[in-house]
C-alpha cells in the first residue's frame, strides 16, 4: 500500500489528469461530455419506450460508475420516487469483474446510506443476445450503405489484464463470441474482421492482440478503407471518440495507412433503444410492480 500510494500521488495524479483533460478537449461538445449527453438521450428514449409498454408504473434513473450523476444519486432518485423494487442494468454487454462486478459493489455501497433499502435485481451481460447482435450488424450495414464496404473491419474491445482472464473472468470469450455472431450476421470471415483490444496502460501483460498493433500491421498493406467498431461500449466516449477516432486514426495514417473510418457506438439509435427496453422488460418479468 505505501508503494502504491507513492505511485498514485507522485506520478499518476500529477500526469494523468492533465493528459485526460487534453484529450477531453478534443471531443467536448456544446452539450458537454459526449458520454453524459448520449446517456441522457438513452435514458429519455428508453423511458419513452417503456412508457408505451408499462404506462407510468415505473421510474428510470441514470447512474454512472465514475462521475455524475453517480450510482448513489440514481438510487436516491429512485428511492425518493417511492420505488421499492429496483432493476440495475449495467450497460456493459460483456461481463467483466472490473466493470460489471464493480457496478454491483458500487450499488451495494450506496445502499448502506439508504434508510430503507429497496429490493434489488441485477440484469446480466447480453453479449450474445440476438437483439444486441442485430443492432450492431444493422449499424454496420447502415455505415456501409453510405460509404461502401471496407477492405478490413476491426472489432476493438476494451483491454483487460491477462491475470484476470487466467483467474476465470469470461470477458475475452464473451468479446470473441460477440464478434463471431456479428460476422455471421454480415457473412464475414475472421480474416476480414478480426478482434483486438484497446485502452491498455502500465507494464503488465494485457490480453491481445492490441488494437494499435493490428492497425500498424495493416498500414501500407491494406489498400482499401479500414473501419473500426467498438461493440463493448454502449455509448461513444473518450475511449472511442478520441482513442479510436483520433489517436489511432492519426497513427494509422502516419504509418502509411489510407482511408480510415470509425463506426459510431449504438448510442441512442432506435434498434439499441428498443433492444434495451425489451431487455429491461424481460428482467422485470415475474417481479410485480417495480
Amino acid at each position: 500500500r505505501p508503494l502504491w500510494w507513492l505511485i498514485l500521488h507522485g506520478v499518476i495524479l500529477r500526469t494523468r489528469p492533465a493528459k485526460s483533460a487534453a484529450k477531453y478537449r478534443k471531443i467536448w461538445t456544446d452539450e458537454g461530455s459526449p458520454l453524459l449527453s448520449i446517456s441522457r438521450k438513452q435514458r429519455a428514449a428508453i423511458g419513452a419506450e417503456l412508457e408505451r409498454a408499462m404506462g407510468d408504473s415505473f421510474h428510470i434513473a441514470l447512474g454512472m460508475r465514475y462521475g455524475e450523476p453517480s450510482i448513489r444519486s440514481g438510487l436516491d432518485e429512485l428511492c425518493g420516487a417511492g420505488c421499492r423494487k429496483v432493476l440495475v442494468l449495467p450497460l456493459y454487454p460483456q461481463y467483466a469483474s472490473a466493470t460489471t462486478v464493480s457496478t454491483y459493489d458500487a450499488v451495494a455501497d450506496a445502499l448502506r446510506a439508504v434508510p430503507v433499502a429497496p429490493e434489488i435485481r441485477f440484469a446480466g451481460s447480453y453479449y450474445e443476445d440476438p437483439g444486441y447482435i442485430d443492432a450492431i450488424a444493422s449499424s454496420i450495414r447502415a455505415w456501409w450503405s453510405e460509404r461502401g464496404e471496407p477492405e478490413k473491419l476491426l472489432f476493438s474491445f476494451h483491454g483487460m489484464p491477462s491475470a484476470l482472464i487466467e483467474k476465470g473472468d469470461p470477458y475475452k470469450e464473451e468479446c470473441l463470441a460477440t464478434a463471431r455472431l456479428v460476422r455471421e450476421r454480415l457473412d464475414l470471415d475472421e480474416e476480414k474482421a478480426p478482434v483486438a483490444f484497446q485502452s491498455q496502460f502500465g507494464k503488465g501483460d494485457w490480453i491481445g492482440p492490441k488494437t494499435d498493433r493490428v492497425l500498424a500491421g495493416w498500414a501500407g498493406k491494406v489498400e482499401g478503407r479500414v473501419d473500426v467498431i467498438c461493440p463493448g461500449f454502449a455509448a461513444d466516449c473518450l475511449e472511442t471518440l478520441e482513442e479510436i477516432g483520433i489517436e489511432n486514426r492519426d497513427a494509422y495514417r502516419a504509418a502509411g495507412g489510407g482511408e480510415y473510418g470509425m463506426i459510431p457506438c449504438l448510442n441512442d439509435s432506435e434498434n439499441h433503444v428498443k433492444f434495451l427496453a425489451r431487455l429491461i422488460l424481460e428482467n422485470l418479468q415475474g417481479w410485480g410492480e417495480a
